[in-house]
């Protein structure tokens, strides 16, 4: 009787312990996704982000300033070095492009306004209003804005994916650090998260959430207006 029960033990416990084989292998798996995109995602951008001693050498159709909370300390930091980068010449025209999905949440407005009280022609300065992801922003640069060259501003951690984006669609981009705040690690775990959704996103290029008319970054800033500015 004993070993008609041990038997039955066996096997129950065979199916188990395949199920936890496979969720384990599934496990080691994404995380070796996570790692190796990260890694590569990493090493292929980091040879395109220029110190602020390179900017002035360069010439790009535009400045992309990347869009976050607004009045939060990451885009004001980004704000900042968007306007620092603006003054090395190396650029005309700013493209500020970030999430206004609805009247109440409007931050592509205030980054302009931002360029503009500190001494912008405001015709120099583009709002992309469904630059609802990083993605989407690299994707409607080159097919709304027609920009094939460009600047890309935002913190460290997120400039990795951003150049990454842009070169795998085609553009000529290259990025500068807006750094000197120190972010809480979390950040670091949610891009790595993003730069795997990202590496995935630029080998089936969807399309965004909107396309719409073209809007030449040589043209002026002013089509991209959604309110009166005095």
């Amino acid at each position: 009787m004993k070993n008609k029960t041990n038997k039955k033990h066996l096997i129950k416990a065979k199916p188990l312990r395949r199920i936890i084989c496979i969720v384990l292998c599934v496990c080691v798996l994404c995380a070796l996704l996570v790692v190796c995109a990260n890694a590569y995602m990493i090493s292929y951008a980091k040879k395109y982000i220029l110190s602020y001693d390179e900017l002035s050498s360069h010439s790009f159709d535009c400045i992309m300033v990347l869009g976050a909370r607004k009045g939060s300390p990451m885009l004001d930091e980004r704000l900042e070095f968007g306007l620092k980068a603006y003054e090395t010449g190396c650029s005309e025209k700013l493209l500020m492009s970030g999430d206004h999905g609805t009247e109440s949440y409007d931050e592509v407005n205030f980054m302009k306004d931002y360029a503009v009280n500190n001494g912008v022609e405001a015709d120099n300065v583009f709002m992309d209003h469904a630059g609802f992801s990083t993605y989407e922003s690299m994707y409607r640069a080159r097919d709304v804005f027609e920009v094939k060259s460009m600047l890309i501003v935002t913190q460290t951690y997120h400039l990795y994916r951003a150049v990454y984006n842009a070169r795998k669609l085609g553009l000529d981009a290259y990025g500068y650090k807006a750094e000197h705040l120190l972010y809480p690690a979390v950040n670091n775990v949610r891009e790595a998260v993003a730069r795997v959704k990202d590496f995935v996103w630029c080998i089936f290029k969807p399309e965004p959430t909107y396309l719409g008319e073209a809007i030449p970054i040589s043209s002026s800033g002013a089509l991209t207006d959604d309110k009166i500015r005095e």
